[in-house]
């Protein structure tokens, strides 16, 4: 399951890394505020059309939808990942150049590797960390002016991960529910918002084809691989979820040079080589040792394994994905794993080989 993650993580990468110099590409015509409700509206607007239909026809629900005890930290994802980071993305991307933001955005996954180590206790071995530092390295040489000052637009591209970081950590807590509907609220919900906060202070709607186009782009770049994201932490937990979506600034990087025709800098290559390598170190982890499982009960889409061992009062056709309340009883067993939702214990007895 932690390789059905991992590709899960790297498309949503892709999806959101190519959002990045697209929506450079408009920012001439339209306002960063607006910019940043447009997106995020886009991308609630699409889902939703996939996500009503599904519910009006009766489709049976594969995965859990949200409960009421979860409402608390999904209005905390959307006022950090979905109002404040979006918004500084915006004002600082209009301050700098696409590709050298893309890169920047690495520091998303580095900020949300140090919350779930430091924060949440999730297992973060020395690997993981001398990636992360890489990745610092990385974005310090992109950022730095010289005359010890960095460019204002940098700085604020850094708050937004920070941001984001922080709204990664908090969305762990949503991952066995519903990621359509998660990122479908978050959209609709902080895209009207910044919409109409941004009409108050003057900015005015673009053209239809840059309203279509800012659609597009926030369907697929925000909302398809929001949903997406969530089933990564589903299987890999935030940091490692997180490491593999630094693979986003590399996409929106490479895209600004082809198409923006931005220049191939020897600052930009060298920052994207200590990226490039502390990706590798994140890549190529493996975590493995004896742990036990205690008693757990909880909810989410899932099929008949080593960890799902129970009855049904309904008979569920061997190998298919089913969702219900269910409780685990204790187990202990060695395997290859990440911080999934069935693994998320401390780290004072793993070993790494």
């Amino acid at each position: 399951m932690h390789r059905t993650g991992i590709l899960l993580a790297l498309l949503s990468a892709v999806l959101f890394g190519a959002s990045t110099p697209f929506a450079k590409l408009l920012l001439g015509s339209v306002d960063p505020w607006m910019m940043a409700g447009l997106l995020y509206l886009g991308a609630g607007v699409g889902l939703a059309a996939v996500h009503v239909p599904r519910k009006a026809l009766s489709i049976p629900a594969v995965e859990a939808p949200l409960r009421r005890a979860d409402l608390p930290w999904l209005a905390l994802v959307i006022v950090t990942g979905g109002l404040l980071a979006p918004l500084l993305l915006m004002y600082g991307l209009n301050r700098t150049d696409a590709a050298g933001a893309s890169l920047l955005l690495n520091l998303e996954g580095l900020a949300t590797m140090v919350i779930a180590w430091g924060v949440f206790r999730e297992n973060v071995d020395r690997r993981l960390l001398l990636g992360a530092f890489s990745i610092l390295a990385g974005a310090v040489l992109i950022s730095w002016q010289g005359q010890a000052s960095f460019q204002g637009g940098a700085v604020l591209i850094a708050g937004a991960c920070l941001c984001w970081g922080i709204d990664n950590n908090l969305t762990r807590k949503l991952s066995s529910a519903d990621p359509v509907q998660i990122a479908m609220l978050k959209g609709l919900f902080t895209g009207s918002v910044n919409l109409t906060l941004a009409m108050m202070t003057g900015a005015r709607l673009p053209p239809y084809s840059v309203l279509l186009a800012a659609g597009l782009i926030g369907f697929l770049g925000y909302g398809v691989s929001l949903a997406l994201f969530v089933l990564g932490l589903r299987h890999l937990g935030a940091a490692r979820t997180g490491a593999y979506f630094s693979l986003a600034p590399f996409v929106g990087a490479l895209l600004a040079v082809m198409l923006l025709g931005e220049t191939l800098s020897m600052k930009l290559l060298i920052a994207g080589g200590l990226m490039g390598w502390g990706l590798w170190l994140h890549f190529s982890e493996h975590h493995e040792h004896e742990h036990r499982h205690e008693t757990m009960e909880h909810e989410h889409r899932h099929r008949h394994d080593a960890h799902h061992q129970h009855d049904h009062d309904l008979a569920a056709p061997p190998g298919t994905a089913h969702t219900h309340a269910h409780r685990h009883k204790p187990l202990a067993h060695r395997h290859p794993h990440y911080p999934d939702l069935h693994h998320r214990h401390g780290s004072g007895t793993d070993s790494e080989t």
